[in-house]
């Protein structure tokens, strides 16, 4: 296990917890879920995800054990939907409590329109101390998807110094075939 990396996520409909998985998988990373106390499921929960998003709104989120302090870890990859144009009411709510303790931070955001959602980034920086230090923004299942990905974990390797492993159940040939094409 690399325990110099360590991956942080937030999903409503399993999507960014999917995308996640991959790439703990790949960075054979731990990866750890933030849950609040909002009931978000259904349209009325969706409909309460985008009120939060938009008001900047956070409830109190689970705490997360970790191996070692947030700050002693090379890399710290935060995951989250995009809520209403902002990252989910969750993920801020973890920046704003935890943010000043993350030393080098990369963020994966997922969303389900074309729009890349440059500004969430931004976003999310204002909470910690320094910028971040590599971003991706996916679209599950889009043409481009694996390949973005796959330039996000090389990137995120190569800071930690460490190896990428294959996602399982992933056919190599049809990811180089993708990168071929994109």
């Amino acid at each position: 296990m690399n325990n110099d990396i360590l991956c942080i996520y937030y999903s409503r409909t399993g999507k960014t917890r999917k995308v996640m998985e991959e790439i703990a998988t790949a960075l054979d990373c731990p990866l750890l879920e933030l849950h609040d106390h909002a009931h978000r499921s259904g349209a009325m929960g969706w409909l309460r995800c985008g009120l939060d998003a938009m008001r900047k709104k956070t409830n109190a989120i689970n705490r997360i054990e970790t191996e070692q302090l947030l700050w002693k870890y090379k890399l710290v990859i935060l995951g989250t939907p995009v809520w209403a144009g902002r990252c989910s009411s969750v993920m801020r709510a973890f920046l704003k409590r935890r943010g000043l303790e993350l030393d080098e931070v990369a963020y994966v955001i997922t969303h389900s329109s074309d729009e890349p959602y440059r500004e969430v980034f931004d976003q999310m920086d204002t909470y910690l101390e320094s910028p971040h230090v590599a971003e991706v923004s996916l679209r599950p299942g889009s043409a481009g998807y694996i390949f973005w990905r796959d330039q996000f974990l090389k990137t995120c390797a190569d800071f930690a110094g460490c190896k990428l492993l294959p996602i399982p159940g992933e056919d190599e040939s049809n990811a180089s075939e993708n990168k071929e094409t994109e």
